[in-house]
């Protein structure tokens, strides 16, 4: 467990919510007390965690340790990266420019919608015939 002082991010997407800390280190990336890797087997939804570090060049600057909950996989990743922008951002305002620019601070609010009732769906409804 890392300890002494970090930057704080809270990211969310879809059902997920992601508390990612900050702190001063080598590039060591835990997601739920798993290395990053190991909790998002998938490159590319590792790849998109990774993206605010990439695009400030902070690999190796920062350990991260990152509590997610809910969610799937994907949804989770982003609200890793959006968690992750916002701590960047706290401890260093110089790259708000390049995380903005990199659409990495915008926060999706696309969620499900909920079935309403008498639909098969959202809004899926039963085909209608004239005859």
């Amino acid at each position: 467990m890392t300890t002494g002082k970090y930057y704080e991010g809270v990211g969310r997407r879809k059902s997920a919510v992601a508390r990612v800390r900050l702190f001063a280190g080598n590039g060591a990336f835990t997601v739920n007390e798993k290395p990053l890797q190991e909790y998002f087997p998938l490159g590319s939804l590792a790849t998109s965690a990774l993206n605010p570090l990439r695009v400030t060049q902070n690999e190796a600057r920062f350990n991260v340790l990152a509590q997610v909950k809910g969610g799937g996989p994907t949804g989770q990743a982003s609200a890793v990266s959006l968690g992750l922008a916002r701590a960047l951002l706290e401890a260093d305002e110089t790259f708000k420019a390049a995380l903005r620019k990199a659409g990495l601070l915008t926060r999706d609010p696309r969620e499900k919608e909920r079935k309403k009732p008498g639909l098969k769906k959202a809004r899926k409804a039963k085909q209608y015939t004239k005859r």
